[in-house]
Order: structure tokens, then C-alpha cells, then sequence
């Protein structure tokens, strides 16, 4: 049977996906010409967001979004659901490969654990969650440095004084920058003894619809045994990545994804209309 979907409320998340941060204010006329509304509709959409708290008016027929937003999400931050979700992955993932996992976040200086999962096996190293670690030699800090904005970035590399820890560590900034850069293309972290001598990680990103990073998930271990199989720790990494995300927020219902697909068209067609505007 066909889920019951509401078209109001699917509505109203059409129209909260107009904001953005190149449009934080909107209006009803937004509202007619880009999700084909009439005027009397657009209007009492927003009037209606305005009384339960979603939007505020910022001045006569001008709304932005609330602060309610970022409340709801403290709230899944104070309850720590990320870390009570990826537990089972970290699970799955040390039992079918024999060596630990974790999933992290990040604090703006160092990569915090925010749940493992410890294998029968003794390992090389240990680490507790609530355990802060140093972004710039660890594949956990250099995942998240990869997905900082630009100035975030450069502010991280000018406050950090880049400890050696190895022969390994990469404490020269053009050289780390290269390797931030090599991590985004390729989506996925490695370290190779950077930290610790004889320590292999590898950790891949967990991101938001938007393409946000919101965690990451690893499996490290003893080089000896992890340096050989890299495209199966991969490849395991990636499909618990991807049932966290599922996991997060969901797999999308027909009006969910075909509502996803118009904002992209709208941003795509705005976008082409500015390059023809500055060509």
C-alpha cells in the first residue's frame, strides 16, 4: 500500500528548503513563482509558519528562518543519537573484520570519539570515548580538516603548532594541505603510522542531505594485518557510511525525493542565470 503522504507538510518543507545562505529571506512572491503557488496561498503558508514558531517575519512580507531549527538541533546533539546510532555499525564492522572501530566528532581543535568498538584482540592502541586526538596526523582529524570551509581551514592550520609524532607525521602545511585536498577527492582518510608506529587507519566521512559531514566512521588496527586489505576495509566503511546516513535521516519517500529534485533544479536554473548576468 502507497504511504499517505500529507501535501501540506510537504509543502511547508519545500518551502523551508528555499532558504539558503545566498537567500535567507523570503517572501510570499518567492514562494508564487517557485513553487507555483497563488498569491493568497504563498502568503498563508508563511503566515501559518510564523504562528508555529518555524519562520519570523523580519520586517512587512519579509520571513527568515527561526532559531527553532537550531534548537531541535542541540537537542540531537545533547542526546547524543550519532553516537547511539553508529554503535551497531561499529559493531558489525569490528565483528566481521577483527579490529577496532569508531565514530567521531570534532571540536574545532581535536577529533573526539564519540562511540567504538573494541575487538577480542589485543590492539595497538586504545582508545576510550570522550578520547580527543590530534587532527592533523590521525585519519579521524584529517577527514574532518578536509571538510572545513576554506577559512576554518586556514585559521585551524595558523593556531595549531604541528607536533612530529613519526617519521610519518606531516607537519609541513603545503604538504598537509595536499593531502586535505588528495582527501576530498577521494573520500576517504588513511593513516599510515602518523600517530603511532605501526598503526593503520582508515575513516570515511557520514554526511547530512545537504553534503554536510556530521561524522565519521573508522577501522584501525596493526598495519601487519590491515595494510594489505584496504579496498575490502573500504568498501565495508562505505556501506556502514551509507546505512548511518539512512539511518539519520531516513530514506526518502517519493514526495521527499521529488521535492529534493525541484530545489535542485531551482538552485541549478538560479545559478545558470547569474553566469549568463556576469558572462
Amino acid at each position: 500500500m502507497a504511504p499517505q503522504i500529507n501535501g501540506s507538510v510537504v509543502k511547508a518543507f519545500e518551502i523551508l528548503h528555499l532558504f539558503s545562505p545566498e537567500r535567507p529571506v523570503i517572501t510570499a512572491a518567492d514562494l508564487a513563482r517557485d513553487l507555483d503557488l497563488n498569491a493568497v496561498t504563498a502568503h498563508r503558508f508563511l503566515r501559518t509558519l510564523e504562528q508555529v514558531g518555524a519562520v519570523v517575519a523580519e520586517s512587512r512580507g519579509h520571513y527568515r528562518l527561526s532559531f527553532v531549527f537550531a534548537d531541535l538541533g542541540d537537542r540531537v546533539r545533547d542526546g547524543q543519537m550519532i553516537a547511539r546510532l553508529a554503535q551497531p555499525h561499529l559493531n558489525q564492522l569490528t565483528d566481521t573484520l577483527g579490529e577496532g572501530a569508531m565514530a567521531t566528532g570534532f571540536n574545532g581543535v581535536k577529533v573526539v570519539c564519540i562511540a567504538r568498538a573494541v575487538p577480542r584482540r589485543a590492539l595497538a592502541v586504545e582508545v576510550r570515548v570522550g578520547s580527543e586526538l590530534e587532527a592533523w596526523c590521525t585519519a579521524h582529524g584529517k577527514l574532518w580538516l578536509a571538510h572545513l570551509p576554506p577559512a576554518d581551514l586556514d585559521r585551524y592550520c595558523a593556531a595549531i603548532q604541528r607536533q612530529r609524532f613519526t617519521a610519518a607525521t606531516l607537519t609541513d602545511e603545503t604538504r598537509l594541505r595536499a593531502e586535505l585536498a588528495a582527501i576530498r577527492e577521494r573520500g576517504h582518510a588513511v593513516n599510515r603510522g602518523e600517530r603511532e608506529e605501526g598503526l593503520f587507519a582508515m575513516a570515511v566521512p557520514v554526511r547530512s542531505r545537504t553534503g554536510r559531514m556530521v561524522t565519521g566512521l573508522s577501522l584501525f588496527g596493526p598495519s601487519s594485518r590491515l595494510g594489505g586489505a584496504q579496498e575490502m576495509i573500504l568498501e565495508a566503511l562505505r556501506r556502514a557510511a551509507r546505512r548511518l546516513e539512512a539511518e539519520l535521516y531516513g530514506d526518502p519517500v517519493p514526495a521527499t525525493a521529488a521535492m529534493a529534485e525541484r530545489t535542485a533544479l531551482r538552485r541549478s536554473a538560479a545559478a545558470g542565470s547569474a553566469e549568463d548576468v556576469t558572462a
